[in-house]
């Protein structure tokens, strides 16, 4: 019974840790959540949450992935950014994780302006470039963080129905 307490203590932390790991690119929030919800099953033997639960979760898990990619690249696209523009919202996401929770908010626009001024050095366009990755990164926050939001349900409703 005591162990059973700790596993989900331990699962708790993973799922809070996860979560927030969504909106920080330097934790890899879907694989912690999923990590999160399976110790939690694994403390009651998978009685509850069984293996075809486990893959729908792992399912989600990776959709969050999919979302992050597609969402700052169609964003940026949407508003007309190249392909630098693109790839310089990325690596300012990450470079933006060490500036802190302004970094990685206006990373991803730093870095498409950046990318879209290497290529065509026309500040209008490197500006739309800019916010279209801001708006794709903040779609995509909000989209990981309805999966995650997801996933606990799912997790609750059949654990606890």
């Amino acid at each position: 019974m005591e162990t059973t307490y700790a596993l989900w203590a331990i699962a708790t932390i993973f799922v809070f840790v996860g979560v927030a790991g969504l909106a920080l690119p330097a934790v890899p929030g879907a694989p912690v959540l999923f990590c999160g919800l399976v110790i939690a099953a694994w403390s009651e033997d998978f009685a509850y949450v069984g293996l075809g639960s486990i893959i729908a979760l792992g399912l989600m898990a990776l959709l969050t992935y999919v979302v992050d990619l597609l969402a700052s690249a169609l964003g940026a696209k949407k508003f007309g950014a190249s392909k630098q523009a693109i790839v310089g919202a990325a690596l300012g996401a990450v470079i933006g994780i060490f500036a802190g929770p302004l970094g990685i908010l206006f990373g991803p626009f730093f870095g498409a302006v950046t990318g879209e001024l290497l290529l065509r050095k026309e500040l209008r366009a490197a500006g739309w470039a800019g916010i279209g990755a801001t708006i794709g990164f903040l779609l995509g926050a909000v989209a990981k963080l309805a999966i995650a939001v997801s996933m606990i349900g799912l997790f609750a409703m059949i654990r606890f129905s």
